[in-house]
């Protein structure tokens, strides 16, 4: 059996990730495993970097958090397939958390996860939901 948390429970666990992010936060996209939680980066290859609002998000409603605008990245590193990223604090180095990137079922859902070196890489909204919400 599941757990089913409380809506407001859902909330203040979301409410904790824009804590941790804080300001201009930054989430990158990687092709290859994802690592342990936190771990280093070995093999695995930034295809772009972007950078989250100044404030993250506003507070979650219903167990949903939907993120404030992020700013996309002009000029992608690398060619790939993103399969994870990972949002750090905007020190760049602060890890938050780490989620699988497709382009259904995934953590982060993209339209499309192949991203081309020197492309405009763009987000235009972005969510996360918590548990049973």
């Amino acid at each position: 059996m599941t757990i089913g948390m409380s809506t407001a429970l859902r909330n203040a666990r979301l409410d904790a990730i824009t804590t941790a992010a804080g300001a201009s936060a930054k989430l990158r996209l990687y092709t290859g495993t994802r690592p342990a939680t936190g771990a280093a980066i070995t093999s695995q290859t930034l295809l772009a970097e972007l950078t989250c609002g100044a404030t993250f998000a506003p507070a979650a409603s219903g167990g949903v958090l939907t993120l404030n605008a992020i700013t996309g990245d002009s000029s992608a590193d690398a060619s790939g397939t993103a399969t994870w990223a990972r949002l750090l604090k905007s020190d760049g180095t602060t890890h938050v958390l780490d989620m699988d990137v497709g382009t259904s079922g995934a953590d982060f859902n993209m339209n499309s996860n192949v991203i081309s070196a020197g492309a405009a890489v763009s987000i235009t909204s972005a969510t996360l939901t918590e548990a049973n919400a």
